[in-house]
């Protein structure tokens, strides 16, 4: 086989495919024999249909096989022997050339193939990126106290209803009345919330629950009925209130203090709540670093990638799954995470970056704990954590999504060693505040 190649550019090349007969006549005779072993003609035993009927009803599928085989024979080899390093795969050229299928002719095809740039740079203690420190501020260390004792606080009778409190309420409307409905005064809507803010026990309202509470599901599960049947309810209902529920936030007490972390004085209480805070700022100091960093790789590695091919491919290879304009819509996201995979991978070879299944591991139990102390529970038993974290390194997406974080982390630590970190401190507002 004959292959010529036209240099497009850095990036892009054509190859020019020449397929003579004796490339694929071989191939082509042995799968004409195998369609003869496997037909099943009326009037023959099996295997022995004549190969002149066999070529008359199989021969055009044969040829066209065999000279596919040698296009993916020759294009991987010719890959392989000039060590190209392919984006994708090779796409039959949008200039098609016509061929006339006749057994014994040769064919031209012409194909469009596009490589990954090579990636090489260097870090030193030269480059220099930003990493924050957060202060810890008592305004901070308030704020966390308050939402501690209210995350393990409990809902207590109340006499007036504040706007962050619930109220037990009879709903009636004629013959039909709804009893004990708990309303979060949170899930009213704005323009009826003053009507209910205030309210005590004994209270009797006019109510249109379409426009006190907006949220379909809700409404229809307050009134306990299905969803279907609120396009015919009258939204008026008289609603009295029975009572009204307010959250408590728990005590300063050495068994809150037990409940929460385990401690047993209001000092190490204190102290606990400030490692929780510089804890959570150093995690958000980490990702802004992780951000920045990536931003600095990226400019210092400076890659540039055959868009147009790869959009291309990315069309070709979905088959309609997308349009061009679907494709175009999500491109600045997309090339910038491509670039990245690419320049990571060139980080942890170079830096000897591998990533165990222990690290793994270690990652989802980390966000399994995160997970169940958002539900309040802070003291997970260590067997029960490692399972909830094998389960989610089980779910294809969910173990993608560990792995893709894992080996973010261990490369910003690789780099984290080499180049010089110019540390800023700020306050946290001033930090949420980055772009």
């Amino acid at each position: 086989m004959k292959i010529e190649q036209n240099r497009i550019d850095d990036l892009n090349l054509e190859l020019t495919l020449s397929v003579a007969k004796e490339d694929y006549s071989e191939n082509r005779k042995k799968r004409l024999s195998e369609f003869r072993k496997k037909a099943e003609i009326k009037g023959f035993r099996k295997g022995m249909v004549p190969m002149s009927l066999v070529e008359k009803m199989y021969g055009q599928n044969a040829l066209v096989d065999a000279v596919n085989d040698a296009i993916s024979e020759g294009l991987n080899n010719y890959i392989q022997e000039n060590n190209l390093r392919v984006l994708g795969e090779p796409l039959p050229s949008e200039e098609h050339i016509q061929n006339e299928w006749v057994d014994g002719s040769e064919f031209t095809f012409k194909f469009d193939l596009a490589q990954n740039p090579e990636i090489s740079f260097e870090l030193s203690k030269e480059d220099e990126v930003v990493y924050y420190t957060i202060t810890v501020t008592e305004a901070a260390k308030k704020e966390m106290r308050e939402n501690l004792l209210k995350q393990y606080g409990s809902l207590e009778e109340g006499e007036n209803a504040k706007e962050d409190d619930f109220i037990i309420v009879d709903f009636e409307q004629g013959e039909t009345k709804v009893e004990g409905t708990y309303v979060a005064l949170r899930n009213v809507a704005e323009p009826a919330k003053s009507s209910f803010v205030g309210v005590k026990a004994g209270d009797v309202l006019d109510v249109n629950v379409n426009e006190a509470f907006v949220n379909e599901t809700d409404r229809a599960s307050m009134l306990k009925i299905n969803k279907d049947e609120l396009a015919t309810l009258d939204p008026m209902f008289k609603m009295t209130v029975k009572n009204v529920k307010t959250f408590v936030g728990a005590p300063m007490t050495e068994e809150t203090f037990e409940k929460i972390f385990g401690v047993k004085t209001e000092a190490e209480f204190e102290a606990k709540i400030e490692e929780r805070i510089r804890a959570e700022y150093a995690q958000e100091a980490d990702f802004r670093f992780s951000k920045d960093a990536k931003a600095f790789l990226l400019e210092k590695a400076n890659v540039t990638v055959a868009e147009k091919f790869l959009k291309r491919w990315i069309y070709v290879i979905n088959e309609g799954k997308f349009t061009m304009e679907d494709i175009e819509k999500d491109w600045d996201l997309f090339i910038a995470d491509y670039k990245w995979q690419m320049v990571r991978s060139y980080l942890m070879e170079k830096y000897g970056v591998k990533v165990e299944e222990a690290d793994l591991l270690a990652s989802a139990k980390g966000f399994a704990a995160y997970q169940f102390a958002m539900y309040g529970m802070n003291n997970v038993p260590e067997e029960q954590l490692e399972a909830f974290a094998k389960n989610i390194l089980s779910q294809e997406e969910q173990g993608r999504r560990i792995l893709d974080q894992v080996e973010n982390e261990k490369t910003f630590a690789a780099v984290r060693e080499v180049v010089s970190l110019k540390k800023k401190k700020i306050s946290v507002d001033k930090f949420r505040e980055l772009k």
